[in-house]
């Protein structure tokens, strides 16, 4: 019960903070998405201090997901492999790739619940958090990218760009 009232808790302050991004966005269009992102990269940065770095992927994922249970976010996602995929962990000129599924993204549920749509400023503050806790934690840039947006969960391409 007490696990079902922080959640409604929870949801109550996102509804609040999707208002704002909604606002924030009519306002200022665009430049909302970048001020977002900055956010999202700052704050990824501060909660993954101290985090030891690793060059593995798989186990930075780990350590991302330990922070934001640390620190109460219900971001819930998974490593996923397709069927014509034998690993993960892809590789490419570009980086190394892993496609994450969420499924219980607080974010997803806040523009739900406020009637906003998904793609924007909440959404890029989210790349923004794991392209600061993966700097941190792996000490590369890194992008994340929706390839499908859903109600029930999304997917998304993460890569960690090769060190130029």
């Amino acid at each position: 019960m007490e696990t079902s009232r922080q959640r409604l808790a929870l949801q109550d302050a996102m509804v609040f903070l999707g208002a704002i991004a909604s606002g924030t966005e009519q306002a200022i269009g665009e430049s909302a998405n970048s001020i977002s992102y900055l956010a999202g990269v700052n704050l990824g940065k501060k909660m993954s201090a101290g985090v030891p770095q690793t060059s593995d992927i798989l186990q930075a994922l780990d350590s991302t997901r330990t922070v934001l249970a640390k620190n109460d976010y219900l971001w819930l996602f998974e490593a996923f492999k397709t069927h014509d995929q034998e690993t993960v962990v892809q590789e490419d000129d570009e980086g190394t790739h892993v496609m994450l599924v969420f499924r219980d993204c607080m974010i997803r549920q806040s523009l739900f619940r406020f009637g906003h749509a998904q793609k924007g400023s909440l959404c890029n503050m989210m790349y923004g958090f794991f392209a600061g806790a993966l700097q941190n934690i792996m000490g590369q840039e890194s992008s994340l990218e929706i390839v499908h947006a859903g109600e029930n969960a999304c997917y998304k391409k993460l890569t960690i760009r090769r060190a130029s």
